[in-house]
């Protein structure tokens, strides 16, 4: 019979049971799961049945790592996700947002840009934590990141984005996700990035600031390579500030334009 032992397939007798794939595959393995189940007990396997065998604390190699979060991708996904190269303008509640979704798909490269450092008032709706504060924001993140996934490769540009940097900040990105706060800053970038580079996606979001329905969140083709996420409207102001489901809502909008850019789908 056919075994899945850590996504990988084994021709096994058909009276092989669990323990017995332990003591073969990896006995030192302390959590068993079976068909995505916690096994405590030892029990007979069956053709086609799916065993995961893991030591706590250890870190996977990366070819293990690969084949487990590629099994729960569509086939033929992963391959083209890992070759990516994505860059993210901002490492705020957007950008450490988006950046945390794509390395948990397994993108191949990050580009993250940012100067500012972590502030307190970030946690509330940012990928960081309160031992972070004061550490620049694209360290931290970088950080963060590599506890998702060590595979993932990270480059950072902590330094302010300007017309005269971008175009050597995010040569090599294949797409560019938006994640500024301020309007003036959202519309450089976008001006600046298609002049220099009109074939290239860019992924912007504006409108998602308060609690306002989740289901006004949206992503539309504004332009023949920019995609736009938000409502278009909810600007944070005194009342009505940025908040971690909204801003979560729209950066996994924003993943999700990204990834399907890659697989050449249409984001909407």
């Amino acid at each position: 019979m056919t075994v899945w032992i850590n996504e990988q397939p084994r021709e096994l007798p058909s009276d092989t049971t669990l323990f017995a794939v332990r003591d073969l595959c990896k006995p030192e393995a302390d959590v068993l799961i079976v068909n995505g189940f916690p096994a405590t007990a030892d029990q007979p396997l069956r053709d086609g049945d799916r065993v995961v065998l893991i030591r706590r604390g250890e870190k996977p190699s990366a070819r293990e790592l690969e084949a487990l979060m590629a099994a729960r991708h569509t086939p033929g996904v992963h391959e083209r996700v890992k070759q990516a190269s994505i860059g993210i303008a901002g490492a705020g509640g957007l950008g450490s947002s988006v950046a945390v979704a794509l390395a948990r798909i397994g993108i191949g490269r990050l580009i993250l840009a940012d100067f500012d450092v972590v502030e307190p008032s970030n946690l509330n709706r940012q990928q960081f934590f309160v031992d972070q504060i004061g550490q620049p924001k694209v360290e931290a993140l970088r950080d963060n990141l590599a506890r998702i996934n060590p595979y993932v490769r990270v480059e950072l540009f902590n330094g302010r984005l300007t017309p005269d940097n971008i175009a050597e900040v995010f040569a090599e990105a294949q797409i560019l996700v938006e994640a500024f706060d301020a309007a003036a800053q959202k519309a450089m970038l976008v001006e600046t990035f298609r002049r220099h580079f009109p074939e290239r996606p860019l992924v912007a979001a504006s409108g998602l600031a308060g609690y306002q329905p989740s289901n006004t969140v949206r992503t539309r083709r504004v332009g023949e390579q920019l995609v736009l996420v938000g409502d278009g409207q909810s600007a944070a102001r005194p009342g009505e500030g940025l908040m971690a489901p909204r801003v979560g809502i729209a950066a996994h909008h924003q993943a999700n334009a990204v990834l399907r850019l890659l697989l050449g789908e249409a984001p909407e």
